[in-house]
């Protein structure tokens, strides 16, 4: 966790893990659904709840960050009541590139409309490229709300719903930032079918063919 990376990492190098045989190890899964966090949601719910099979697991290099989104956008074939646990593997330090979150952005008014567009897009299904704004101040001096992100501690989770606007802050370190996302949802709801099963088929239409541009469906939504 401690190890520096080159001071310029090969163009496209892969910072994702997703879904493999690192993220299906015994001491993985007792971290990101052991009893504790799962007997959370249970309370939340108030009935037995359940985590996708497919978890996320995600090394940042130095100079990457995620744009703005929000979550309904890649999972939400499924319940309206999923929750994702974002969990910082070791510290994270505002220089590591933090998660970054717009509170209220599920319930503020203001952002019915993109909570209605960007929101219930489905990026199999839509196939549309690109992010809706470069800039993530855009969304504040347009809809209001205040960007928010902390330094995180070893056993911390940040834990959010669907239409919750979040990010990442740019990784201004020289080492990895290793973090996880995760899923739950109440076992009564409806599961989005790309991330159940042995082996969870995840997306398959994003990126594939021509495409259609965020900034067409910024027209097309009047946004």
């Amino acid at each position: 966790m401690q190890g520096e990376l080159e001071p310029a990492p090969p163009e496209g190098a892969p910072y994702h893990s997703h879904g493999s045989i690192a993220t299906r190890g015994p001491e993985f899964l007792k971290l990101v659904e052991g009893p504790r966090v799962t007997r959370f949601f249970e309370r939340l719910h108030g009935e037995s709840c359940v985590t996708f099979d497919f978890k996320w697991l995600r090394l940042m290099k130095t100079g990457d960050c995620s744009p703005a989104h929000f979550d309904n956008s890649y999972m939400g074939r499924g319940s309206q009541r999923v929750n994702t646990v974002w969990t910082p593997l070791g510290d994270v330090g505002y220089s590591d590139g933090p998660l970054v979150i717009l509170p209220q952005t599920h319930s503020m008014p203001s952002y019915a409309r993109l909570r209605e567009t960007l929101g219930m897009m489905d990026v199999d299904r839509d196939q549309v490229r690109g992010d809706f704004a470069s800039d993530p101040f855009e969304f504040t001096r347009r809809f209001g709300g205040r960007w928010l992100t902390s330094e995180f501690k070893a056993g911390d989770a940040l834990i959010f719903g669907m239409f919750t606007l979040h990010a990442s802050a740019e990784n201004l370190s020289t080492r990895f930032r290793l973090s996880s996302d995760t899923r739950f949802q109440p076992a009564s709801d409806p599961v989005d079918e790309r991330w159940v099963g042995e082996k969870p088929k995840g997306h398959y239409n994003w990126f594939q063919g021509a495409g259609v541009s965020m900034a067409e469906k910024r027209r097309e939504w009047n946004l």
